[in-house]
């Protein structure tokens, strides 16, 4: 659960991480002063209306410098917003983990509209611990914050409901991973009239588990106490709710009770039933912190899973970025996925199954053990680990992170998610095509987003590289003392592999067992969805996402056009659209890099929020734009050809990078053109996207683990950003990348 969201280890284990072992007393039978917490009290007032106008007054001078025309506005928004109200944000807020306190959906209001400076965001807390009140109260917040966003027509920040389905599957078979389901109205009619969760692992955790927080906690932590109470109070409230009868439609439900849904085509289902008009955004796919190893993206191609649904994905966020395929495996997985072998390491990666073997070996020939016996015992934990998805490293006593050195990382990709399962990925996504019905071919048509994926109600977290501890999810025991007592005493090393199977781990807990610690070093600051809209209204920012003229950033309000410039009839389509064409396209791209910051907070802030409330919720740093802009170094094209038969391999029609375009950027931006004369020999559908690079500047855990590596690029060891005390609050754990913007594809159709 360490950041990244798999919302059932949090209250199932709560917590082998929460200290001193765990303790089963029932359904968590005490909380004694425990008490229930809200949504918070939104203090902002709306921005000045002359703030308003002159973001858009600068935006129209940067468009026309770049040739771009009409009324055009770009609006940028994080769609992925975790408050109190999700366990992992309630648990990573305790003090034993340097937690600040809780970050109530209030605070989320006030950060996008004084601190990060949004034109929109979403909250979407986990629906697993979603209880009828807390449902209630979500939306009464959200109308609220948009009630004091001034003129309707011309608001300052638009704030949408909405909830996470958090799905985590124990096999390659039946993992699907998480949904963000964004609503487009306020009203209750407009909304689900619960948070559907998602059923399996997470929810059984969550709901079903004996196990408590150690009653002896708040004691040893006296100061602190009523925080523990109130965390078991919040647990004892979600196993309060009575489970929904399956067998009865959604619209037909009563609202108090908690429904869930299986896989994405039950959670569709759920959703059309009420009549809703909805977004349903998958993210976080290649992140392997829960995602067995194995994994692909085909099985969410099946017509009964409504792939057509999934209109928008996120390629990155606070938790990495998840747009690149790599043709190296984590695992060789059997046909039915129920088992898997460990292959040899690649260029650029290192399997971590590899890597326990290398661990046994090099200990077993430390304790005198032949080179053969070694060898024998390397290979047998390779073929263990291989098979123990995301736990392998049970199999290792006496281990600390330093140890698996970057194994399981895509080296060479832009800040990759943890674990990166490439055939989760939106690139592997978008190649890939189901063929279960020979009159359609079923593909998936996306438009792309970023998001924070922030746990402190802090949406828009990318605008500047700073307090990593409160702006990214990294988080870990507040003392040496604590470490211990959270993870226990070491244990020996051992020179051969535990006796551990996945089935047992199943047995013993219901859920794979996660790696912890190494992660922290690849959590991040957010990344932000960019709307290509007429105006600033709900209205017209949801129909910019629904129609997929949207955009992902890494962070920086970077602006992007991307269009086909000879549509059918000679019409122009912009990014997200479909076409189908039989000359050779034609395309234009216009980019601008983020306005460089100045520190502190812009002058407005003060008026609008006490300085104690912005000192708590800004730290000190806003959005605070000067006049100068960074750089915008070139302009990358990927094309895609997705699959036309069946078993087509997927890395012969990933082209990345397909075209290099320079920008002579001079501080205005550039703008930039290209064609494909291959696509009319080569009659097959083709998905093209751009990306703009942006000049280097300092990012939070930019660099991973910090490996070293030597002559022959072997990494030699790492230097992990710890979330714990091992590294200074005060240390951000800087590296330069090149900050980038993804367009939308364009989806061009073969005329046949």
């Amino acid at each position: 659960m360490l950041g990244k969201t798999w919302v059932g280890v949090a209250a199932a284990i709560v917590i082998a991480f929460l200290g001193l072992g765990l303790t089963a007393y029932g359904a968590a039978s005490w909380d004694w002063f425990g008490r229930a917490r809200d949504a918070g009290t939104i203090e902002g007032a709306a921005l000045p209306g002359d703030v308003i106008a002159a973001r858009g007054q600068s935006q129209s001078a940067a468009a026309l410098a770049l040739g771009a025309e009409g009324d055009d506005r770009i609006l940028f928004g994080d769609l992925h917003v975790h408050t109190t109200y999700s366990t992992d944000a309630f648990m990573w807020a305790l003090p034993i983990f340097g937690g600040e306190g809780v970050h109530p959906l209030a605070d989320a209001c006030d950060f996008a509209r004084y601190c990060s400076g949004l034109d929109f965001w979403a909250a979407t807390d986990h629906a697993e611990a979603m209880t009828p009140a807390r449902w209630t109260q979500t939306r009464e917040s959200v109308r609220q914050c948009n009630a004091v966003s001034g003129d309707v027509q011309n608001p300052d920040v638009v704030a949408f409901v909405g909830f996470e389905w958090t799905q985590v599957g124990r096999t390659p078979n039946d993992h699907y991973g998480h949904k963000n389901v964004i609503f487009s109205g306020l009203e209750d009619e407009n909304v689900s009239q619960r948070a559907i969760a998602a059923a399996g692992v997470a929810a059984q955790a969550l709901r079903g588990s004996p196990v408590a927080l150690n009653r002896w906690i708040p004691f040893l932590d006296w100061r602190n106490r009523q925080d523990y109470f109130d965390f078991q109070h919040y647990v004892r409230e979600i196993r309060a709710v009575p489970e929904c009868a399956a067998d009865v439609p959604s619209n037909e439900l009563p609202a108090d009770c908690f429904e869930s849904a299986g896989t994405p085509g039950e959670l569709v289902e759920r959703l059309e039933a009420q009549g809703l008009d909805y977004l349903l955004i998958p993210h976080g796919t290649s992140w392997g912190f829960y995602t067995p190893p194995g994994t692909t993206f085909d099985k969410q191609l099946e017509a009964d899973q409504h792939p057509e649904r999934q209109t928008l994905i996120e390629v990155m966020s606070g938790h990495g970025n998840s747009e690149e395929f790599r043709d190296w495996r984590d695992i060789n997985a059997s046909p039915d996925g129920l088992s898997g072998e460990c292959p040899p390491p690649s260029p650029n990666y290192e399997p971590a199954c590899w890597r326990a073997g290398e661990i046994i070996r090099t200990r077993c020939e430390a304790a005198g053990g032949s080179a053969e016996s070694c060898q024998a015992r390397a290979a047998e934990t390779r073929l263990r680990a291989a098979n123990l998805g995301v736990a392998y490293h049970l199999l290792i006593d006496g281990e600390e992170a330093p140890d698996w050195l970057d194994s399981g990382q895509c080296r060479d990709c832009f800040v990759p998610a943890f674990h990166h399962r490439p055939r989760t990925s939106v690139q592997y996504g978008l190649a890939i095509t189901n063929f279960d019905d020979p009159n359609t071919l079923r593909r998936f048509r996306w438009g792309f987003i970023g998001s924070s994926d922030n746990h402190r109600a802090r949406p828009g977290t990318g605008y500047k590289p700073y307090d990593r501890l409160r702006h990214t999810e990294a988080a870990g025991a507040s003392s040496d003392e604590w470490r211990t007592r959270i993870l226990g005493p070491p244990l020996p090393p051992n020179a051969e592999p535990n006796a551990v199977t996945q089935d047992e781990l199943m047995n013993m807990a219901g859920f794979q067992l996660t790696e912890a610690e190494r992660q922290a070093s690849f959590f991040t600051t957010g990344a932000l969805a960019a709307v290509h809209t007429q105006g600033r209204t709900r209205e017209q920012i949801y129909d910019a996402m629904r129609r997929r003229e949207v955009y992902a950033t890494s962070g920086p309000r970077i602006m992007l056009w991307f269009d086909l410039i000879n549509g059918p009839g000679g019409a122009t389509t912009p990014m997200g659209g479909e076409v189908t064409l039989g000359a050779t396209p034609r395309f234009r791209v216009r980019a601008a890099g983020d306005f460089k910051q100045a520190p502190g907070c812009p002058d407005f802030t003060a008026q609008g929020m006490s300085a104690d409330r912005l000192s708590n919720l800004c730290g000190g740093e806003c959005y605070n734009p000067t006049n100068e802009r960074l750089r915008i170094t070139r302009i990358e094209v990927v094309r895609i050809r997705p699959q036309i038969r069946a078993g087509e391999d997927v890395a012969t029609l990933i082209e990345d990078v397909w075209r290099t375009l320079p920008c002579n950027d001079q501080g205005q931006g550039c703008t930039v053109e290209f064609s494909d004369p291959e696509f009319t020999r080569a009659r097959r559908d083709t998905v093209y996207y751009v990306r703009a690079i942006q000049e280097a500047t300092p990012r939070v855990n930019g660099g991973n683990l910090r490996p070293t590596r030597d002559a022959q690029g072997n990494t030699t060891s790492v230097d992990p950003c710890w979330g714990d005390w091992r590294t200074p609050r005060s240390d951000n754990c800087l590296t330069n990348v090149e900050e980038r913007a993804w367009a939308s594809p364009i989806y061009v159709n073969a005329r046949r």
